[in-house]
């Protein structure tokens, strides 16, 4: 008997990538393209859709691709595009970090949004659509992910609440505001929102056909690529957080209630009836890096006891500046004083940022967030074991395996909501 399967879609900065998940959410199957396989112009939603194209068809041909029941993408936070009444794309969609430089627009945004909305700022959303919907022929005003669910739907008049964040939608009370109207938007071209992992149509005749899926194969609504991470970590409860320790620092946290602290840049994405906060440091590998280069830091770890205190108290930043737990533009690194040996610095480097992840958490705490209760770690300081144990003692809670570092994984926990949600599993 053919088991039943979900795809989730990811599409990100250089490619998009395709996994099958079981009921039970494991991965049976993935595919993957680069961008770059098929144009230099990262912005041509062609592109996009070459890739995911590619990605997906990788994938089933592992599969039976009649097993799928449900499909959900996850795409970059911020990428916009305009489209007329068919879907077709009407010139350059703004990428996420694409800023809008017109100061009336922007003045138009500031002087209406809500304070603690996530619609501030020049790569916001909601900027992006007042540029766009002055082009002839536009019928809606799209994100990325939104677009290439209409690629399977034919339908491009819907979107789903992570996505939508950033264009102005209030996630609490769940519904474009009355205010993005007093700032010059069309809100007839923005789409229906739906919550993430939420049924939104069933598959077209023509991409059932193209990809030999069922023709009762269900799209659900999905979410920004940073969601997507953290759910296919398999953190799941109020309580459990994901640290992301790449070239900087991320903390994020399932929580019960919203929060919301835009002097750190910290807004809360809906999923369910929870609710994913965190804030970005200007710590991390980029630190390390402008000391160690990978190979001394691993010959160094292992000369490291992570089991006892340098009594140093770095707060180790790459240059001056300071975003969260810590919002303050100017705050100086703290390098000093330096100890003799190599190893016994990389290990204060190591205390230093676990330090500050103890307190970015501690600072969701007093915004608001739970009691952390498990901390999954992903991205390359993840796999360094000596770090890792520095950051337990700090922490004092349980650092569960990760399922998965995939967005596309996320994203196919999504299609298993969905899917459970229509009756399909």
């Amino acid at each position: 008997m053919t088991q039943t399967l979900v795809l989730g879609i990811d599409i990100g900065t250089s490619g998009a990538r395709a996994v099958a998940m079981d009921e039970s959410g494991t991965v049976v199957a993935a595919g993957a393209a680069k961008l770059a396989e098929f144009s230099r112009d990262h912005r041509d939603p062609s592109v996009w859709w070459q890739a995911v194209e590619t990605a997906v068809n990788a994938t089933l041909a592992q599969i039976d691709a009649k097993s799928v029941c449900a499909i959900a993408i996850d795409g970059t936070s911020g990428t916009v595009l305009p489209v007329d009444a068919q879907g077709n794309p009407l010139g350059v969609p703004m990428m996420y970090n694409d800023a809008v430089l017109d100061k009336d627009t922007l003045d138009a945004v500031a002087s209406h949004a809500p304070q603690n909305s996530a619609a501030h700022g020049a790569t916001s959303g909601l900027a992006k659509v007042l540029v766009f919907q002055a082009l002839d022929d536009v019928a809606h005003i799209l994100h990325q992910a939104d677009w290439l669910a209409g690629r399977f739907t034919g339908r491009f008049d819907l979107s789903d609440e992570n996505n939508a964040l950033k264009t102005g939608y209030d996630p609490v009370s769940r519904a474009w505001p009355d205010w993005i109207s007093a700032t010059g938007a069309n809100t007839d071209l923005l789409p229906k929102v739906l919550p993430a992992g939420t049924p939104m149509a069933t598959i077209s005749r023509d991409a059932a056909a193209q990809f030999g899926f069922a023709p009762s194969v269900i799209i659900v609504a999905g979410t920004t690529d940073g969601c997507a991470s953290f759910l296919a970590t398999g953190a799941d409860q109020p309580g459990d957080g994901v640290s992301a320790l790449g070239t900087t620092l991320t903390v994020k946290i399932l929580s019960d209630k919203p929060l919301f602290a835009p002097e750190f840049g910290l807004y809360s994405h809906r999923i369910g009836d929870m609710w994913l906060a965190g804030g970005a440091s200007n710590t991390g590998g980029v630190v390390l890096a402008a000391h160690f280069d990978s190979a001394r830091i691993e010959e160094l770890s292992a000369e490291i006891d992570p089991m006892t205190d340098t009594g140093l108290h770095y707060y180790p930043l790459a240059r001056p500046g300071e975003r969260f737990p810590i919002n303050d533009p100017e705050l100086p690194p703290v390098l000093t004083p330096r100890p003799p040996e190599d190893s016994e610095f990389l290990k204060a480097l190591f205390e230093g940022i676990a330090g500050i992840e103890q307190l970015a958490y501690q600072r969701l705490a007093e915004l608001g967030a739970p009691k952390l209760k498990s901390v999954r770690s992903v991205g390359g300081g993840a796999k360094n074991a000596v770090w890792s144990s520095i950051r337990r003692r700090r922490l004092k809670v349980e650092f569960p395996t990760v399922l998965s570092e995939e967005a596309a994984a996320g994203a196919a926990r999504l299609a298993l909501q969905g899917a459970r949600t229509a009756g399909l599993l």
